[in-house]
């Protein structure tokens, strides 16, 4: 994706989003993230687009580095949340 990291993490996390909020949810209700780089070394950039997606809750997290992420991503996040029906 053209912008590398910066715009593949706004993306992810705008994709997450819409998903919870299909789901009646929230990133409010996102309990933990797991965070899979590329390379680690861009944990800094990543950090700084994921912290504008959570104002009020900051959820438990952990990031690693991924060889061989699918599609050549620079970024995957897992998130565990809450949905009420």
């Amino acid at each position: 994706m053209k912008g590398g990291i910066v715009a593949e993490t706004k993306q992810v996390m705008i994709n997450i989003s819409n998903t919870l909020q299909k789901y009646n949810s929230s990133l409010d209700r996102v309990a933990k993230c797991t965070v899979f780089l590329a390379d680690i070394k861009e944990w800094s950039k990543f950090n700084d687009v994921y912290k504008t997606f959570f104002i009020k809750n900051h959820p438990a997290r952990s990031a690693m580095a991924g060889s061989g992420l699918g599609l050549s991503a620079r970024v995957e996040v897992e998130c565990i949340a809450v949905v009420i029906d």
